[in-house]
């Protein structure tokens, strides 16, 4: 499925509405993020959620949600709209324990689909008790994160919970690359790790 595609026909489809739908954007970072808000602003009211219980040390989750902050307000729309903050609750016990048992699972495996779920999970969650119509994630600009899976997984929680699914490609029409060069354009700190315990140690391996 070309989940790009597919998002762009759901935006085309948006047009004619007199007023944006709302949309809760779930935000792993402000370097992800800015890959993908110049392609959710034009269509919607975006409130960008910042959600990660996986990033498991507090100085990092930290420093992300500062980052993702201060982004926001050098990113309007094209009618100078800019994209609202909201953070839930940051619970590392709790993602520890939902991912119990997959600790050596490779990056990509059976903990980041765990992951993937906990997260949208609790995103469309607070999407429905919040009046959104629409959530997506910014976890599919990555070239390292399955968007088929992501996509699938989101679908599945959005219609749970009673919210629309935008599904989304971000790192098409070269979102990744855009993500590099206006974190050097804003100076955005950029990780080398998704932010767990897990992906930290692998990467101190490598």
């Amino acid at each position: 499925m070309n989940y790009n595609l597919s998002m762009e026909n759901e935006i085309a489809t948006l047009q004619a509405r007199s007023t944006p739908p709302r949309l809760l954007l779930h935000a792993c970072c402000a370097p992800c993020t800015s890959g993908c808000l110049d392609r959710v602003l034009p269509a919607f009211d975006v409130t960008v959620f910042y959600l990660n219980p996986n990033i498991t040390e507090e100085a990092e989750y930290r420093l992300r949600a500062e980052e993702l902050r201060r982004l926001l307000p050098l990113m309007p729309g094209p009618d100078g709209r800019v994209a609202s903050y909201a953070e839930g609750p940051y619970e590392p016990d709790a993602w520890l324990s939902a991912v119990a048992g997959l600790e050596e699972e490779p990056e990509g495996g059976a903990r980041c689909a765990v992951c993937f779920r906990e997260r949208l999970r609790a995103s469309a969650r607070y999407a429905a008790e919040h009046g959104f119509e629409y959530l997506t994630t910014t976890l599919t600009l990555s070239p390292l994160k399955n968007a088929a899976l992501l996509n699938a997984i989101g679908e599945e929680e959005a219609q749970a919970a009673g919210v629309k699914w935008l599904p989304s490609d971000f790192k098409k029409k070269d979102g990744y690359k855009h993500s590099i060069e206006r974190s050097r354009e804003f100076g955005l700190y950029r990780q080398d790790y998704c932010g767990c315990v897990f992906s930290r140690r692998d990467r101190e391996r490598e």
